[in-house]
């Protein structure tokens, strides 16, 4: 096990290494947004109006201190004023409807690949959950997503203005006076190299605040979800300095990240207003030789801060741009991981089945780790077969490889003669029922989760299953019976309670196999009684493929396997095994006298 740990935090570390791709993945959001051309195109639109709004009110203005205020003229003033108001309605109504549809756009587009995730992580294997935290997973979907939310709403509209403003603003500004223009981009060098120090810290430190901010959820997530072994072991304050030390990263990260972005306004402000002392000191010598007119001044003076404000905005758009890249990278990371292998080609959906199980020869690793080795058995169709063994001795991962949720390195395995290879995935596993040892429990009623075994099953069919799985009693005697509502895993009943709905949901479902992992671990004699009867009814007449280390509880199966690092070192019933005098003799014989 601790290998398999060491190995899954290499794996994780691998794929943090991995996501540093920028541009690409700028390129793979740019995927999802031109679904949406024509809806972009009139954004852009609005853009470029609003943009040439902004850029023609100063230069209206500056006409009309040269034609009419200095000159003492009154003609036409009235017209310019009336295009003067027209300008700034047009530059209003512009933003809102390029405001308004971005949105839309934005909230498809973070739909869509919220969708995509969703589904992705669907197809993922069971070993790619088994070494990621699950809190840590849901900042993916949650917190990352919803940066590139909050940025595609903003930042987009934002960084196509500023640089349509700053073409457009240098351009009036090269027309109306070269020599002054390049007076006033003497600050430009500056803002370049000062942008370039602050971003090359920004970046890397938004990333970093992003990975802290999900290690921080996935502890959260497993400290609420532990909250009874923490009390149990008196850990709180362990827990808490733990939490206080992940907080306290992100705090620092987050600081850092934060103070550097803050230089860019602090200094695109400072920057602002040398430009404007630029331009009023060397634009008022060039009035006084004739070389301008104090209009072209006045717009150069605007103009000035119309060129250095989306500068400005580009700097602070570029770090919220940072920050949703570096969510939006943790997003493909997910996305690009190998999902579960599709279905042979020959696969064809499973049929009714005897349920007849062989193991030849299957050998299986795990993280480049051998955990099963050359493992044969044969369990003929309606016997029940016991794996027993110690801990990280493969008997979950015997399962795993027949439900495929593993796939095999070498050797075979076959359902009724048939290589489960030909069977497609999912018609395999319909043919499954399981009752595990952690029972897990949706949110919802209590009739929806027994139905989560057979989704057509009418309420007649749901309750008999219940009394079958001696569920029945109990149920009525909640707030609502069977419409009683579960809070999320179940919470509110008992383990026992929740393995008699299990073994009530795997009832409904009719399985041909039945896989049983643990399913009376740390139940109370009286409940494990109940949970014993029901799980005999399930049991009949199916084969029946048991996990178990309370060895008392599989006296009766039809064969017993023992397995020890991976290889069966022995085989047979239980007066068998205990005759042998062998491992099975010594394990029996120690919880036998744990008992007596």
């Amino acid at each position: 096990m601790r290998n398999r740990t060491n190995s899954a935090a290499l794996s994780a570390k691998k794929d943090e290494r991995k996501i540093k791709n920028t541009w690409p993945t700028i390129q793979r959001i740019w995927h999802y947004l031109s679904v949406k051309k024509g809806l972009l195109f009139l954004v852009l639109s609005m853009v470029v109006v609003s943009s040439a709004a902004a850029l023609l009110g100063p230069f209206l203005v500056g006409r009309a201190i040269d034609e009419y205020i200095v000159t003492k003229e009154t003609d036409g003033i009235l017209t310019l004023i009336v295009a003067l108001v027209i300008v700034y309605i047009l530059h209003s109504i512009s933003i809102w409807f390029q405001n308004y549809w971005m949105i839309g756009i934005s909230q498809d587009t973070v739909y869509r690949l919220r969708y995509d995730l969703f589904n992705h992580l669907h197809k993922l294997r069971i070993s790619f959950f088994d070494k990621r935290k699950h809190g840590e997973l849901m900042s993916r979907v949650t917190n990352d997503i919803e940066n590139v939310s909050s940025t595609l709403n903003s930042s987009f509209i934002q960084i196509i203005s500023s640089v349509l403003t700053i073409v457009g603003t240098v351009s009036v500004m090269l027309w109306l006076s070269p020599l002054l223009t390049l007076i006033t981009l003497i600050i430009v060098p500056a803002m370049f190299f000062g942008m370039k120090w602050i971003t090359n810290r920004t970046g890397r430190l938004f990333k970093e605040q992003q990975k802290r901010l999900g290690e921080l959820n996935g502890y959260i997530e497993e400290t609420i979800s532990g909250q009874q072994i923490i009390k149990t072991f008196s850990q709180e304050e362990r827990v808490k300095k733990i939490f206080l030390e992940k907080n306290q990263e992100l705090k620092q990260t987050a600081y850092w990240a934060q103070t550097y972005s803050g230089f860019i306004p602090k200094l695109m402000n400072m920057l602002n207003n040398l430009s404007f002392a630029i331009v009023a000191g060397v634009g008022g010598i060039f009035v006084l030789n004739d070389m301008v007119t104090i209009g072209v001044i006045v717009v150069f003076t605007e103009y000035s801060r119309q060129f250095t404000r989306p500068l400005n905005e580009l700097a602070n758009q570029f770090n919220t741009l940072l920050s949703a890249v570096a969510g939006a990278e943790r997003v493909f990371g997910i996305m690009d991981e190998e999902v579960e292998a599709k279905d042979e080609a020959h696969a064809q959906a499973i049929g009714d089945i005897q349920g007849d199980i062989v193991f030849e020869d299957v050998s299986f690793s795990y993280e480049d780790e051998e955990t099963i080795k050359n493992i044969s058995f044969h369990v003929p169709a309606g016997q029940t077969v016991a794996f027993v063994g110690p801990t990280g001795a493969g008997k979950t991962t015997l399962t795993n490889i027949l439900t495929r949720f593993y796939e095999i390195e070498s050797g075979n395995v076959r359902v009724d003669g048939i290589d489960i290879r030909s069977f497609t995935r999912e018609s395999l596993r319909r043919k499954m029922g399981f009752v595990l040892q952690d029972s897990f429990l949706f949110q919802g009623t209590i009739r929806e989760n027994i139905r989560y075994g057979r989704l057509d099953a009418t309420d007649e069919e749901v309750e008999e299953a219940a009394k079958l799985a001696n569920a029945h009693s109990f149920i009525m005697k909640t707030e609502s019976g069977y419409d009683t509502v579960l809070r999320a895993d179940g919470s509110g009943i008992s383990q026992g309670q929740k393995q008699l709905l299990s073994i009530a949901r795997a009832i409904l479902s009719d399985p041909a196999i039945l896989i049983l992992d643990e399913a009376t671990s740390s139940i109370d004699t009286i409940t494990e009684l109940k949970i014993q009867e029901a799980l005999q009814r399930l049991m009949k007449d199916r084969t029946s493929i048991v996990i178990a280390h309370r060895l008392n509880t599989i006296r009766q199966a039809d064969q017993i396997i023992v397995l020890e690092q991976g290889e069966i070192i022995e085989k047979g019933n239980h007066e068998e095994l205990l005759e042998q005098k062998g491992f099975y003799y010594g394990l029996y014989s120690s919880q036998f006298k744990e008992t007596s």
